[in-house]
């Protein structure tokens, strides 16, 4: 495997969220102050910096294409001029100014705006996972789930409402929608709960004693996962009422991440990034595979349709890793600060890192 710099960029803060447009084509970088750059993927070339949110910028997502199926990155950078980015192209973002602002990167101007956080931070967005054939109550097949404090909204393309759920008992910690795009699932300290979005009722409700730090289905849809702040990673299969729990980890685990196939669960919350057996009955009673790092795991992403997994300690270390029973590390890069954030692009050629110093490097993966 050859790993490769193909090019660097620095903001003027915290990369505090990265993302890649459908097509690869174009990469978004937020900055905790609250300007977001966006960079020619290919090339690294700074295309224009939208104003993003004044009191700082928190998370932000581009909406998926409207097939539901990205395309293949440029093999050129003349392939990857902005003229050639689809005008249905929208990057959603939610700041400290409780508003949540959809762009169009194309011009770098404001497509539309809506306030969901009545003065709290907009901390979460994903847009529903497009399916093929699925259909929806909604009006638009493109929708944005947002929450802020104990707020959470559906938010059309549009940027009109689609639904404002009722309040959580607690601040919504985490969300993530079901691969199928029918449900999502959020999380407040105390319970995790799966809330329908056709009819909108509450499918599960899952008590937790403790924060949940992160949530992540896997592909298949089988496993609904937590990190969470009692050190631990607690597994819920809903289709047959089961659930599971991992404890033992040295601090709280904000890093969750599945393979493509459904069958390894990377987690951090450790000096080593723990990697679960989920095939069959699931991992409680396996042994994890360990990853070793000299430094604790800040960050942990699996590529969307291949094997590989990264991995980012607090050292500045990114390792490079694929195994079928037992670990092997194939590529190691080292950054001058901790990753903040992991993004992969579309089609898995390309790493993007964003940094606790402002740093963004990709690196270009020939596996």
């Amino acid at each position: 495997m050859n790993v490769t710099k193909a090019w660097a960029a620095q903001l003027n803060d915290y990369v505090i969220d990265l993302a890649w447009s459908p097509d690869g084509r174009w990469l978004a970088s937020a900055s905790a102050a609250g300007p977001i750059t966006l960079f020619d993927g290919l090339t690294g070339a700074k295309l224009r910096e939208l104003s993003g949110h004044a009191d700082g910028t928190n998370c932000l997502a581009f909406a998926p294409d409207l097939t539901g199926v990205a395309t293949s990155a440029p093999s050129s950078a003349a392939d990857a001029a902005p003229a050639s980015v689809s005008p249905a192209t929208l990057l959603a973002t939610g700041g400290q100014d409780g508003k949540v602002r959809l762009w169009d990167p194309g011009t770098g101007q404001q497509a539309a705006e809506t306030d969901i956080g009545r003065g709290a931070w907009v901390e979460h967005l994903e847009w529903r996972p497009m399916v093929a054939g699925r259909k929806s109550q909604l009006p638009d097949s493109r929708m944005l789930a947002a929450a802020a404090s104990r707020n959470l909204v559906l938010v059309r393309a549009d940027g009109s409402l689609g639904h404002t759920f009722p309040p959580a008992s607690k601040t919504l910690s985490a969300l993530a929608w079901h691969p199928q795009g029918g449900a999502v699932a959020v999380a407040c300290f105390g319970r995790v709960s799966l809330w329908d979005t056709d009819d909108f009722h509450v499918q599960r409700d899952y008590p937790y004693g403790s924060l949940v730090a992160a949530l992540v289905w896997s592909p298949d849809g089988r496993w609904l996962v937590a990190g969470a702040q009692d050190n631990a990673v607690h597994l819920w299969i809903p289709e047959e009422d089961q659930e599971f729990h991992m404890s033992g980890y040295e601090t709280k685990v904000r890093e969750l991440s599945f393979s493509p196939d459904s069958r390894w669960l990377a987690t951090g919350g450790a000096r080593d990034a723990c990697v679960w057996d989920c095939s069959g009955a699931g991992p409680e009673g396996r042994e994890p595979i360990a990853l070793p790092h000299s430094d604790r795991v800040c960050a942990v992403a699996y590529q969307h349709s291949h094997e590989l997994l990264a991995t980012a300690a607090n050292d500045g270390e990114v390792a490079f890793w694929r195994f079928a029973d037992h670990e092997t590390r194939l590529a190691t890069a080292k950054l001058t600060a901790p990753a903040s954030k992991l993004a992969w692009s579309p089609d898995d050629t390309r790493l993007a890192i964003g940094s606790q110093k402002g740093g963004v490097l990709v690196l270009k993966v020939d596996a």
